[in-house]
Parts: structure tokens; sequence; C-alpha cells
């Protein structure tokens, strides 16, 4: 086991985008962070591009219940406790209204944005329950969308509409235990998945328009926010978008 000063995140979706940028912050914060994904070498460049030393990727498949329970073994073999939970992992794949996504496509959706969060605060909990001193914090990547649909995006919506509930639920049976959960939605960062929103995204009156992006690093800047609160306090929910994205009247 190693023993360390600083405390202890597990990042989800750590090879790329919001999860990336995320890692990196909370790297130069003093956080030493577990970096899972699935691609191990986007993992290694998240690794390269924060503080080496404060970075460990971990190949993991958030929507696979053994890989997850192997991902969160490691965390407790070499550190022995986790202060913080981000669970980013989350794909908008494949896209479609409810009568065009198939069966399979919907499992694959939930597996990643649904179940990959419930198995990972599923071992988050239990660690932070088992720990001394107790606690710790668990910050849900929720979207706008779970907030308000765009068209053709049922099985994105309805998962990210349920991580609201995941995370009041984690909410209120932490209080006993010292574990704080909370959630940022996050609209139009400026990422790979939102190049094609900046190129143009179908809107509901079933145009199609170029909507603005923000620097991702400021979400980021937000989590680090959250995560730095004291145990006795917390952010419940944080939204955080491009200011003249259509979110609020959207449609």
């Amino acid at each position: 086991m190693i023993m360390t000063t600083e405390k202890v995140a597990v990042v989800t979706g750590a090879g790329s985008g919001l999860g990336r940028v995320i890692t990196i912050a909370l790297a130069d914060k003093g956080w030493f962070v577990v970096a899972a994904g699935r691609r191990e070498a986007l993992l290694i460049e998240t690794t390269t591009l924060a503080l080496p030393e404060m970075v460990l990727p971990v190949q993991a498949d958030v929507g696979d219940a053994d890989s997850v329970a192997a991902l969160f073994a490691v965390v407790r073999e070499r550190f022995g406790r986790l202060d913080l939970l981000v669970n980013n992992a989350g794909t908008g794949a494949p896209a479609g209204a409810v009568d065009e996504l198939t069966p399979e496509g919907w499992q694959s959706i939930v597996a990643t944005n649904l179940t990959g969060s419930y198995l990972c605060a599923h071992h988050a909990v239990a660690m932070m329950k088992a720990q001394q001193p107790m606690g710790g914090r668990i910050i849900n990547n929720g979207s706008i969308s779970a907030h308000a649909p765009r068209p053709r995006s049922v099985g994105y919506t309805v998962t990210k509409h349920a991580i609201t509930g995941l995370t009041k639920s984690i909410s209120l049976d932490g209080r006993p235990y010292n574990i704080a959960c909370g959630q940022i939605d996050i609209g139009n960062a400026n990422t790979a998945m939102t190049e094609r929103i900046a190129a143009g995204a179908p809107q509901a009156d079933g145009s199609v328009k170029a909507e603005p992006t923000f620097d991702p690093r400021l979400a980021a800047d937000a989590v680090v926010f959250m995560a730095g609160l004291p145990l006795d306090a917390n952010v419940q929910f944080l939204t955080i978008t491009a200011t003249t994205m259509p979110f609020i009247g959207r449609g």
C-alpha cells in the first residue's frame, strides 16, 4: 500500500474530454487521481499531460461489474482510502428517437451512463463507510440533458435524468456516514463530444444551428471547487453552460 498525504480521487472517462481536463485540474490542486477509462493509451496520455506522479491510470469499463470491482480493488490496495469519486464517463451514441433506438443501443447507453455510475458509486460508498476517518464525496456528471432533451436523444436524456435520482438518493443515504453527493450539469463545454454542436446541432423546431461552447477548464474548475469543500458543506446541483446556448427557453 502506498501512503500519501494527498486526498485520493477516482475520475471515470479520464482518457479524453472533460474527464481528462478534470483529472489534470484535480492533480494540479494536490489530489492523487486514479484515472479510469477503457482505452489505456489515452489514459497514459492524460497522465503525461498532468503531473505524472499524481495520476495513476487504470484501464476499466464502467459498464462491466467485474471491471469496476477490479478498479476499486486497485484503489483499496494502493491507497487504503477514497475521498472523491467523479462519475464522468458517458456516451450519447447511438442517437435516436424512442422508435429508432434499438434495444441493443439502449442497453449500451444505459450500461455506460447509468449502470456505470451506479457500480462506481456502489464501491465508492462502501469504501467511504469503512475507512477512517469515515466519509467522502461523489460528484456525478449530469449534463443539461438531465433537464431538457435534444431531438433524437432518448437514451442519453433518460439516463441523465436518472443520474439526478442517483445523486439525490446517494446524498440522502450518505448523510449518516459523512458522504456528500452533488451533481454538475454541463452545457456545451468545448470537447470532442461537442464539435458537432459547434458546427451545427438539430434544434427543437427542426432547424440546424451552430451553438456556442465554452472552455472545458471552467467546468473542471467547478468540479475542483465542489471537491474542495469540507464534508459538512455540499454543492447539491451546479449548472454551467455557454451563456447563450439554447437551454433556457430551449425549443
